[in-house]
């Protein structure tokens, strides 16, 4: 599949590449201007655009997509809006015109019922907006909600659904594991899928 990532060249994403072209995929990065795709392996392929002005065409000829981005933990309230808000929507959006088979969405666990005196609040409002827009949109989607993330590349031992316990960590490497298998797995299809590692 031809699969679209934004935040290819993020902490996930670098990760993410490598995963999806071992599984046979096509790996294409949404990049900036400026950005540094020195990242990126041999064989992933780049298309510009930006998540706060997107084209309207950045979705032709694409599979899947894969929301990896984010506003990052040094943006204000108005960035977190403008990338994990609003330039989710406008990805899907532009997924939907372009009639994508599968958006895997790298959400957050507990953005249904965020702290108000937490300091992510407003990340966590953001990201459950993506998210309950992505569901109404009619496109097949995987929304993948992870624990506290670590550096770690994780063992492959995860667990997913109903078999996570309380408020475990997640690998990065096991995160991107997910990603990919999401793109294409019918078990995970339509589904808000919590994860977190085992034994990292």
């Amino acid at each position: 599949m031809n699969v679209l990532v934004s935040g290819a060249t993020g902490h996930t994403g670098q990760r993410l590449i490598p995963q999806l072209i071992l599984a046979g995929h096509s790996p294409i990065a949404l990049v900036r201007d400026g950005s540094d795709t020195s990242t990126l392996p041999e064989g992933c392929d780049t298309r510009k655009g930006d998540l706060t002005d997107l084209p309207a065409d950045v979705c032709e000829g694409i599979d899947a997509v894969i929301f990896a981005a984010g506003s990052g933990s040094k943006t204000g309230p108005d960035m977190t809006d403008k990338v994990d808000r609003d330039g989710a929507k406008a990805l899907i959006e532009r997924a939907k015109a372009a009639g994508v088979k599968r958006f895997v969405m790298l959400s957050a666990r507990g953005v249904d019922d965020p702290d108000p005196d937490s300091d992510l609040y407003h990340y966590a409002l953001a990201k459950k907006a993506a998210d309950e827009h992505l569901i109404a949109s009619g496109v097949p989607y995987a929304i993948i909600r992870p624990g506290a993330l670590t550096k770690d590349d994780g063992k492959r031992d995860i667990r997913l659904g109903d078999d996570v316990e309380g408020d475990g960590t997640t690998a990065r490497g096991d995160l991107a594991a997910v990603l990919a298998r999401a793109v294409d797995d019918a078990a995970l299809e339509n589904r808000i899928v919590p994860m977190e590692s085992v034994g990292i």
